[in-house]
């Protein structure tokens, strides 16, 4: 794995607006392709099948949480834990996740997975493609993402799942152009679409039913949008009353939280691609204490050999943290980054790659194309 100083093609910001692409600069530059990361093709098909291993520990993870009723440590509310159950062993449809891999020496260390609301799609599937195309298009790149969408969206109808319902806060743009570009590539396999804003789903007491605007039924939906957001609000109980199938299913809410991570080294301790994890930091010298729901980098705070390197604030940590063994991400011209190794389905999609100057990774972080030869 190399980092290489590239040239920018001229009027790129044009460019990848054209492709959507239109929050590339919000508070500084987002999109970086003044370099590149460069990988040899045995360590891309080393983070390929980390990926599909990491997966398929994650699918073992969640059926032993539930075998042993240990969602409460999940700080998800008992209210709704029969329901993760029904949607678990209905095999609700899933449509993707990221997983956050360091890489170092050759190591592949699983960070954690964003399995319920993961971002940066676009620039993975669509714009470092065509910065490849423009940059040498007879090099490769580990990217199938959006073929993989249009197979799994072809999947949802052969679950039966016709029309399809998109929703975010519109007023964000990286959520909503990543929901546009999903909203394409669920019509182009077949689907009958349609947009609404969260914040204009609408409950009907007669008829036991999400709404729309016009008081018609969604019975499906996919949301860019927490669950644990949906269900700390006033409706968040009416999922438990109605037949909506949401996208993601009730059963990534497992995923989508970092105590997963400790469930799976209980599960596999000492597998190479898993760092320890504990609920507390015992005799842990260096570590990563996160909360159980933080996202973009919050309420982060990292310790080695006993002395803090740097913390974050946020909103974050009344649900609880995890205390995982601190690695160390390599470092490129000052720059430290992350792969985002993307599943769709069930299947390794392709990666995005984010950096920073910093320890923590957060909405800040540089997306930086590559290419494997």
């Amino acid at each position: 794995m190399e980092r290489g100083l590239v040239k920018e093609r001229r009027n790129w910001q044009k460019i990848v607006e054209k492709q959507g692409f239109i929050f590339h600069s919000v508070e500084g530059k987002y999109w970086d392709e003044s370099a590149c990361y460069a990988f040899r093709k045995p360590e891309m098909e080393a983070i390929e099948q980390a990926t599909q291993t990491l997966f398929d520990m994650c699918m073992e993870a969640v059926e032993a949480v539930l075998h042993q009723r240990r969602l409460r440590e999940f700080a998800i509310p008992d209210l709704y834990h029969e329901r993760i159950r029904e949607s678990w062993d209905a095999d609700e449809p899933t449509l993707y996740g990221r997983f956050d891999l360091g890489y170092h020496d050759g190591q592949i260390k699983l960070l954690e997975f964003n399995a319920d609301t993961p971002t940066s799609l676009l620039e993975a599937s669509v714009v470092q493609w065509h910065w490849l195309q423009d940059f040498e298009n007879t090099l490769d790149q580990f990217n199938a993402i959006h073929e993989l969408l249009l197979e799994q969206f072809a999947y949802f109808k052969q679950r039966g799942i016709f029309d399809l319902y998109f929703a975010c806060a519109t007023d964000n743009d990286e959520d909503y152009m990543t929901v546009a570009y999903l909203m394409d590539c669920a019509q182009q396999a077949g689907l009958q679409i349609q947009y609404i804003d969260i914040s204009d789903i609408g409950w009907a007491d007669e008829k036991m039913q999400f709404v729309d605007l016009y008081n018609e039924p969604i019975r499906t939906c996919f949301k860019l949008y927490p669950w644990e957001f949906m269900l700390n609000e006033d409706f968040g109980r009416h999922t438990l009353s109605t037949d909506t199938c949401w996208v993601e299913p009730f059963w990534k809410m497992l995923l989508s939280n970092k105590a997963i991570l400790k469930i799976l080294w209980e599960l596999y301790p000492e597998h190479p691609l898993l760092l320890a994890c504990h609920d507390k930091p015992g005799r842990m010298r260096s570590y990563v204490q996160k909360p159980l729901l933080s996202r973009e980098g919050a309420n982060v705070t990292i310790v080695e050999h006993g002395r803090l390197l740097q913390a974050t604030q946020g909103e974050y940590g009344y649900e609880g943290y995890i205390y995982q063994d601190y690695f160390e991400l390599p470092e490129f011209m000052g720059n430290r980054p992350v792969i985002g190794s993307w599943i769709v389905g069930d299947t390794p999609a392709g990666i995005g790659i984010r950096e920073t100057t910093g320890l923590i990774h957060d909405n800040l972080a540089r997306f930086v194309p590559h290419y494997f030869y």
